[in-house]
């Protein structure tokens, strides 16, 4: 994951409650890596909420009017935009892993009963996942990218409009790090297919039990990967077997639904940060 270096921020001034806020949360996201999934868009949320909240104070849109529009201007501007495209794809592609693993259920509750292998169905999810997993791939060397791009330098100089231009750049930086984070609770390992053999079986043994507030070394869906690498090779399945099966299908088709509400909420924040920032500069 690439690095995501951020400034101190000094608008409107270090004491203010607002930029106070904002440059607490930019670095509890950044040392987040091992929070759950919701932890940090959750956080994400929160931070957007209060980015909105300072662009309507007077003083940030005086600093952001167009008397004073540069090419920095512009480019946070630009980059509201990414950040919206980007939460975007990422809730498309919860959404069709949602459908997928509903999909694979009802074909796992059709067989329910028979004592019959699951190659066919377990064949077809995995196809499906793979198709699912380029696509992500490809959206994840696009935001790899973009935190490149949109790392944050320190700025020579100390004016209000770039201490704000940094903050946007700071927020932005940490928006795409976060939806990298989360699209690997969905894409498979390593952006690799799915793994072989006993590696992954192995790793999962060995995964000790942690606090639901940490994310597992295992995520649900390689788990879940794992566990069916297992039932495909048997000739025979339990009812025992399907029905476990189906307890983490379901717990992992809420976990995420739950995301798609968090991710549903922050593009209506991002939305809502860009309709500010453009009635600020066309006004």
């Amino acid at each position: 994951m690439a690095a995501c270096h951020l400034r101190s921020i000094s608008f409107p001034s270090r004491s203010h409650p607002l930029t106070v806020s904002i440059e607490e949360q930019l670095y509890k996201l950044k040392a987040s890596q091992s929070s759950s999934i919701g932890h940090k868009l959750n956080g994400l949320k929160n931070l957007l909420e209060c980015v909105d909240d300072l662009l309507q104070l007077p003083q940030a849109q005086q600093t952001l009017s167009p008397e004073r529009q540069s090419q920095y201007v512009q480019n946070a501007l630009n980059g509201s935009l990414e950040l919206l495209d980007f939460c975007d794809s990422t809730r498309d592609f919860f959404s069709q892993m949602k459908e997928r693993v509903q999909e694979f259920e009802l074909s796992i509750r059709r067989r329910k009963g028979r004592d019959c292998g699951l190659t066919s169905e377990v064949d077809a999810y995995m196809a499906s996942r793979k198709n699912l997993n380029k696509a992500i791939c490809k959206c994840l060397k696009n935001l790899k990218k973009k935190e490149r791009n949109c790392t944050t330098a320190v700025l020579d100089s100390n004016s209000d409009l770039l201490n704000m231009i940094s903050m946007l750049r700071g927020v932005q930086a940490i928006g795409l790090v976060v939806f990298e984070s989360i699209l690997s609770f969905i894409s498979e390992p390593k952006a690799k297919s799915v793994p072989t053999g006993w590696s992954v079986i192995s790793k999962l043994l060995q995964t000790k039990r942690v606090s639901c507030e940490v994310e597992i070394e295992v995520n649900e869906a390689e788990k879940i990967d794992a566990e069916l690498l297992i039932l495909k090779s048997s000739k025979e399945i339990s009812l025992s077997q399907l029905q476990n099966l189906l307890k983490e299908l379901e717990a992992f088709e809420s976990s995420i639904k739950e995301a798609e509400e968090e991710l549903e909420s922050i593009y209506r924040r991002l939305v809502k940060t860009r309709v500010s920032l453009l009635n600020i500069l066309n006004h």
